[in-house]
């Protein structure tokens, strides 16, 4: 996925990073630097999009912004970090055209003033509209505020096809994605937005696997979107094949995107489903909550080889096996589907899926969580997501309803992390806890408040040195009279710091 490659030539080399696009190689394609070798920065510049957050006339949406605040001793360094609308930009023949609402840009941006701008680390910003078909957003942050600088977009639908709580982490630029999960039944309605953050034309794919391979698809290629503009594709225009359990393959050949997929069900509601970790031999699907009436699985095996996955629930007790699904098989371009129905019986916990007989195929895969019953439904997505690694952040926690999930996949590896309150946007002090997961388990925890809490907060997770490997995910319930209204958001790392190799000098360069 992270293309971009920089050489170190010469002596020494002071490497500003951006966040998910820097890599290092020696001129020869070869690692310049062992781990003894290199030092952990933090990163200067990250870019995050936001695509449009509903078309509904009912809906309020909510943006809080968090950089956490720095350790290395530069809480005082300055920084700016803030969004800008987005133009839109309308899909005709494959291609994307603007529909003249960017005039008035400057340096390609359209003139307003920013969403949620930060002033300093270690404080939430919140902005909220009520606007229907309100744009995408599209920002950067820099210096001190770059470092984890995250996004959540909280939407509220009243009614509506769609109506419920949906909840999204904004994405980083990149230039493949894997959606799991998607849909184009008749009872849903699958939107891709594709937001373009740079000054030149994006060309993007859509490719649509269903549980017989490819689904046939004569305007899904070659997709243009404008410089500085989001783009929605309505994922059942793609194909004349209904598919109940597909995966979407978004592949930008030139340029990059921001992807995401809002998902409205006639009888479910609706909520964002964010791009799945990358595909691998196994995966982790953290934060299914305790009263989650139906567990639904997608997966799809991207590779030229059939998946097998040995599947397991981290329950708070240990690793099961559930009922009547020791392995799930994946075959080569297609996707698989289980319904595990109430499979948490009650008790928090997290999907983990290892590969089975030696398998080595990749995978990606994601999870429809519901909970309530008859016309009182709500859905939410967990797709599979990366670990914790150095820290994450979740940007919008409430005084009530937010569960912190913390998965450690591995048996016999316990994991130890610090999770921190900050103040609230409003005002507040903030606290820290420490958590030790036992391997192979799933701890769900009502999380820490900041004291004298006024506003919304972020919760940062950070892993204690030698910890073992965890997972983590936010649920936030916000239910709507009867309707048990949530959204849950995984948490890999924020890709706040990359690993920096020392350069030295090489005067044998100068003669290749």
């Amino acid at each position: 996925m992270k293309r971009t490659i920089m050489s170190l030539i010469g002596a020494a080399v002071a490497l500003g990073a951006v966040t998910g696009v820097a890599a290092v190689a020696a001129p020869d394609g070869q690692p310049d630097a062992t781990a003894e070798d290199a030092s952990r920065r933090p990163v200067e510049r990250s870019a995050l999009l936001c695509p449009p957050p509903t078309s509904s006339e009912v809906g309020d949406t909510t943006y809080t912004a968090f950089t956490p605040k720095a350790t290395d001793g530069k809480a005082g360094a300055r920084g700016t970090a803030g969004l800008l609308p987005a133009q839109s930009g309308k899909q005709q023949d494959g291609k994307a055209k603007d529909d003249g609402k960017g005039k008035g840009q400057q340096g390609g941006q359209p003139a307003a003033d920013p969403v949620a701008p930060l002033k300093e680390a270690g404080t939430p910003v919140t902005a909220t509209t009520d606007r229907a078909g309100a744009p995408a957003l599209s920002g950067t942050a820099d210096g001190a505020l770059a470092p984890g600088w995250t996004v959540q977009q909280t939407t509220s639908v009243a009614a509506g096809a769609g109506r419920g709580l949906l909840g999204l982490s904004c994405v980083a630029p990149d230039t493949d994605f894997w959606f799991p999960g998607v849909s184009t039944a008749k009872d849903r309605q699958d939107y891709v937005h594709l937001t373009n953050p740079d000054d030149a034309p994006a060309v993007v794919d859509l490719d649509l696997r269903g549980k017989d391979g490819p689904l046939k698809s004569a305007s899904g290629e070659n997709i243009t979107v404008p410089p500085h503009a989001s783009l929605p594709v309505l994922l059942s225009t793609l194909t004349g094949t209904p598919a109940q359990d597909a995966a979407l393959h978004v592949v930008a050949r030139e340029g990059r995107v921001g992807a995401s997929v809002q998902a409205a069900d006639a009888k479910l509601g609706g909520d964002w489903l964010p791009a799945a970790a990358d595909p691998a031999p196994g995966a982790v699907l953290p934060g299914i909550p305790a009263d989650a009436t139906s567990v639904h699985l997608v997966a799809v095996a991207p590779g030229r080889e059939d998946a097998d996955l040995k599947v397991q629930l981290a329950t708070p007790n240990g690793l099961i096996t559930p009922a009547g699904l020791e392995t799930l098989h994946v075959k080569s371009g297609m996707t698989a589907a289980v319904d595990l129905k109430d499979l948490t019986k009650g008790e928090a916990g997290s999907l983990v899926l290892t590969p089975a007989d030696g398998s080595k195929a990749p995978v990606a895969a994601a999870l429809r969580v519901t909970r309530g019953k008859g016309d009182q439904q709500e859905m939410a997505f967990i797709p599979a997501t990366g670990p914790v690694g150095q820290r994450a952040t979740a940007a919008d926690n409430r005084d009530k309803g937010s569960t912190l999930s913390l998965v450690a996949p591995e048996k016999g590896k316990d994991a130890k992390v610090t999770v921190t309150a900050s103040a609230g946007s409003g005002g507040g002090t903030p606290v820290s806890k420490t958590y030790t997961v036992k391997g192979g388990s799933t701890l769900a925890v009502e999380p820490p408040r900041p004291q004298g809490l006024k506003g919304s907060y972020a919760l940062t997770v950070t892993p204690s040195a030698g910890s073992g490997p965890v997972h983590a995910a936010r649920t936030l319930a916000l239910p709507q009279g009867g309707l048990p209204a949530f959204t849950v958001q995984t948490l890999p790392d924020d890709r706040g710091s990359v690993v920096v190799p020392t350069a030295g000098e090489d005067i044998s360069l100068l003669l290749k």
